[in-house]
């Protein structure tokens, strides 16, 4: 009889401990799954500063200014790529500018008009910034975008 119900609670843990560890693994993979996004930029001031890229992963983030993730590029060519890795698959948006003198801010002229290239992702935004709704975009898996400087 205690035979019985030794074999009994070994086979009941067996299977708990099974189905504990089948659901972290499934649970891991869900989280394990990242994308790379490829962001190629034109249309910049060759040979001029650097190009610096903002990389939101929501609204709230977007419209406070404060990126999940930046990149800074040498501005060497016309065009240049920057890779965000690793990334989870969702919703993001882009803001970009080039700053051309190094003074890690956007200059403006006297009427408020940018004085460096800047852009958004979706190429939205030519006369003024761009709504989140406008500028975001999906990362699904591996992923590229273009984004043109004005």
């Amino acid at each position: 009889m205690i035979f019985k119900k030794i074999i009994s609670f070994s086979v009941n843990s067996l299977a708990l401990s099974a189905i504990s560890a089948l659901s972290m693994i499934l649970l891991l993979n869900q989280h394990a799954v990242a994308a790379d996004l490829t962001v190629n930029i034109s249309d910049i001031e060759q040979g001029k500063g650097h190009v610096l890229v903002g990389l939101y992963a929501s609204q709230k983030e977007y419209e406070s200014g404060k990126a999940s993730f930046h990149s800074k590029v040498k501005a060497m060519n016309g065009k240049e790529v920057t890779v965000f890795e690793n990334l989870p698959d969702g919703e993001y948006a882009i803001k970009i500018y080039q700053d051309e003198n190094d003074n890690n801010k956007m200059d403006f002229n006297m009427m408020g008009i940018p004085k460096e290239g800047y852009g958004f992702s979706n190429n939205v935004g030519m006369f003024g910034a761009p709504k989140y709704e406008e500028a975001k975009f999906l990362v699904k898996e591996n992923t590229a975008i273009d984004i043109d400087l004005f």
